[in-house]
């Protein structure tokens, strides 16, 4: 199975990033085989409609899991319409994200924001 998480660098140590649509890469972690890839975030860039590129690209990954701080609602519906599960991360790394995800211990992302629509991100 593949997990997709927003990264600020392309570092296992990195934090996650805070913004889904402008993060510059996005983690993807392959629990089956141990690898992971980073794949710039092309979307980051975009004056609008950041968020379902964003959400585009993870779709395009295969991940089947996505572990962000906070989605908007365009990008949350472009996700779950590929029925991959949105889980809340906490201000940590990569690894413990990931680690705490393996153990059962973050929660579902309840909380679709609306969207920054043109306010610097989604």
């Amino acid at each position: 199975m593949k997990i997709a998480v927003p990264a600020d660098d392309r570092s296992m140590e990195s934090n996650v990033c805070i913004s889904f649509g402008r993060t510059p890469y996005f983690l993807i972690y392959d629990t089956e085989t141990g690898e992971s890839a980073f794949l710039e975030n092309t979307a980051a860039e975009k004056h609008c409609g950041a968020g379902i590129a964003a959400a585009q690209t993870v779709v395009d990954s295969g991940a089947a899991v996505l572990l962000t701080p906070r989605c908007g609602e365009n990008a949350a519906e472009v996700i779950q319409a590929a029925n991959i599960k949105l889980f809340k991360t906490f201000n940590g790394s990569l690894q413990d994200n990931l680690d705490a995800y393996q153990e059962g211990k973050l929660p579902v992302l309840q909380e679709i924001h609306a969207g920054l629509h043109g306010h610097g991100g989604n």
